[in-house]
């Protein structure tokens, strides 16, 4: 696998010449992914973009170290915010961590990734070391992010917390000693703050690779909250469904972010068809793609029913709080559970005059 391979689909690598000079040392590289735990167990076909390029990393040759974030959980990432993350229990970074683990696996060589907690250097850090860490990098520094920048701007509130948030996440690089680390483009700041935090630990800083943001069909980018996303945890029949969602105009982009190839030649209905496939195998299985796809054409394209329609027992009592119902019985959010709803009460009003 050459070079070419490994930066497939990188919006930065950095510095220039940086990765091939890495390469140049003949040993296996340390190739770092951070991530902390999100507040619901379920990840985006996103998150896979990282994941595939440390999986290009692999096959080369070199160690994937995943690192799960959950100390810097606790203070939560600032990047792309107008506020604080909300903080998690420790029972739900441990449930949530798990579920991840076993969704980055999917697209991982398990025998070639060296996972980390990094609780385990970061909770041992004295308060004099913290300081250490603190010197790095001045506060002038720190405020040239671009969301630090607007929030300043706005007066909004950024906590102490969140300025050392980047330094934690940096240490991480020095702990590790880091060849690569790759994210989203929204964490170019915080991975080209781990080259200056490794330089003033006397380490050789490390290579920053960042890969894109996928847009959904809505133009938007993929959040849970929106109901726009594709969660690696979904049903067959759900990631088919979602899949088919994408406009044609975006299909090109998805085959080669998603897939890494070229959308086949034909109807833009087969490209979409196979990229469903795809997807599907990719996290259920063939034959689970193969069921989704008949579920699709049966239920979507033919107007037929579903071979299997599932019964929910309604909760006792007079009133029924619909979105927490439906919530519940198909385990979305609730304000992804009330869009329905509110896209009926607008054509009504539409349909009466209103």
């Amino acid at each position: 696998m050459g070079i070419t391979d490994l930066k497939r689909n990188a919006v930065d690598v950095l510095p220039a010449g940086g990765l091939e000079a890495k390469l140049k040392k003949g040993r296996p590289l340390r190739v770092k992914l951070g991530i902390d735990v999100p507040p619901r167990p379920i990840s985006m076909l996103a998150a896979r973009f990282p994941l595939q390029r440390m999986r290009a990393f692999q096959d080369a040759g070199h160690v994937g170290v995943l690192i799960i974030g959950d100390y810097t959980t606790r203070i939560g990432d600032p990047s792309g915010r107008s506020a604080e993350r909300p903080i998690l229990s420790d029972e739900e970074i441990d449930a949530n961590a798990k579920t991840y683990l076993e969704q980055a696996m999917v697209v991982l060589d398990r025998d070639k990734t060296e996972v980390r907690y990094n609780g385990e250097w970061l909770a041992k850090l004295s308060y004099a070391e913290v300081v250490r860490l603190a010197r790095t990098i001045t506060v002038a520094r720190m405020l040239e992010r671009d969301d630090f920048a607007k929030r300043m701007a706005a007066q909004e509130p950024i906590s102490v917390s969140e300025l050392l948030y980047p330094l934690m996440q940096a240490y991480d690089s020095v702990a590790i000693e880091a060849d690569v680390e790759l994210g989203g483009t929204d964490q170019l700041y915080n991975l080209l703050a781990g080259r200056e935090v490794m330089a003033h630990y006397g380490l050789e800083p490390q290579v920053v690779l960042t890969t894109p943001l996928l847009l959904s069909w809505d133009g938007e980018k993929m959040s849970s909250s929106m109901g726009n996303n594709i969660p690696l945890t979904a049903a067959p029949e759900e990631m088919f469904g979602r899949t088919m969602r994408i406009p044609d105009g975006m299909l090109p982009q998805w085959w080669e972010l998603v897939a890494e190839a070229e959308p086949p030649a034909g109807e833009p209905m087969e490209a979409k068809l196979a990229l469903a496939r795809w997807i599907v195998t990719r996290s259920h299985g063939e034959a689970a793609a193969r069921a989704a796809e008949e579920h699709f054409t049966r239920v979507v394209r033919q107007g037929e029913p579903p071979a299997d329609v599932p019964e929910m027992a309604l909760p006792a009592g007079d009133l029924v709080h619909m979105p927490a119902l439906i919530a519940t019985c198909f385990d979305v959010s609730t304000s992804e559970a009330r869009r329905p709803a509110r896209s009926g009460r607008g054509q009504a009003r539409r349909r009466s005059g209103d």
